[in-house]
């Protein structure tokens, strides 16, 4: 028999809500038992992929094969208990897997996303009721910074405060040239993923107190950029500064601010416009592990990041690349 670790008895308490969870239809199923091991080559699927696109954003209930964001297999203890979270982006990828790690950490999740995300997002709700945590669904478009302001309100209005603000959403569209990136495209991708969460934090800072965390979703763009995505790699260099700038500022208010750093990662994003059909059907082949990340495998970084035992850790980025790409 194996030997009972300390997490599992650590999760014992907890156990009980995750496993009584159903995942979604399509879901991965719990991939290991809690201690095991597991070649990651062959955790996950690889590609080639089948041929698919969707009208941005996309909704990751229409992939195949169906991303894993930790809907079978995320079991919590504790580690975030009574806090509070927003997530932008909640309704897939890897702010779909925060809120679902989050919410059996023991938090109430507030997540924002496009109404036309409802049906990923109604998922994500269920997730966390289910775990036995607030759930408060704000639908809205991060363009507007009138709305950023309001979704900052709203969250602390349904959770009755707030310590946690995970900016994730984002935009990504492949252009083979900058000559075919419209103004109205580079704007899009300019407010939702750069000027958004500068409304968004700046709303939230009154409300952080010391012992709060602001976490930025930044990318292998940020350090390797992709030649056609020259406007989405910029914004993802410019979250990995805002996060080391506001990390000095925010320092001495005892709040944290870090970052994660995902590689090529099995998301809405990438077939929805953020890859070209053919990439998409080779999606993460060309990592040393040969595949695409799955949302799961960072829901870890951003507890981590969030809980209080990373108290010395700020102004870092932590990355998920599968071997390619920094930090």
């Amino acid at each position: 028999m194996e030997e009972t670790t300390r997490r599992q008895l650590m999760t014992i308490a907890t156990a009980g809500v995750a496993a009584s969870v159903a995942a979604p239809a399509g879901a991965q199923p719990q991939q290991q038992p809690l201690g095991g091991k597991q070649n990651p080559r062959d955790k996950y699927p690889k590609p080639p992929f089948p041929p698919q696109s969707q009208p941005f954003p996309g909704l990751a209930g229409q992939m195949s094969p169906r991303p894993d964001h930790g809907e079978a297999s995320y079991v919590g203890s504790g580690r975030l208990r009574g806090r509070k979270a927003l997530i932008t982006g909640g309704d897939s990828g890897m702010g779909r897997a925060a809120a679902i790690a989050f919410a059996r950490e023991g938090a109430d999740v507030a997540i924002n996303y496009l109404p036309v995300e409802e049906p990923d997002a109604r998922e994500v709700v269920d997730l966390i009721r289910r775990a036995g945590r607030t759930a408060v669904p704000i639908p809205g478009d991060l363009r507007s910074a009138p709305f950023c302001r309001s979704l900052v309100d709203q969250a602390v209005r349904g959770l009755g405060g707030l310590d946690i603000v995970v900016s994730n959403a984002g935009r990504q569209k492949s252009n083979a040239s900058i000559l075919d990136i419209s103004d109205e495209d580079f704007d899009w991708t300019m407010k939702t993923n750069i000027y958004a969460p500068f409304w968004i934090i700046k709303a939230a800072l009154p409300h952080l107190q010391p012992g709060s965390v602001i976490i930025g979703t930044t990318s292998e763009q940020a350090y390797d950029p992709a030649s056609d995505l020259y406007d989405y790699a910029q914004t993802k260099a410019a979250t990995m500064n805002y996060v080391k700038s506001l990390a000095k500022q925010l320092g001495p208010k005892g709040i944290r601010v870090n970052g994660v750093a995902p590689g090529p990662i099995w998301t809405p994003l990438q077939v929805s416009g953020g890859a070209t059909e053919g990439k998409v059907v080779t999606f993460g082949a060309t990592a040393p592990l040969g595949r695409p990340g799955q949302p799961a495998e960072l829901a870890g970084i951003y507890v981590r990041l969030a809980e209080d035992d990373g108290s010395y850790t700020t102004g870092n980025i932590y990355g998920a690349g599968g071997g390619q790409g920094q930090p």
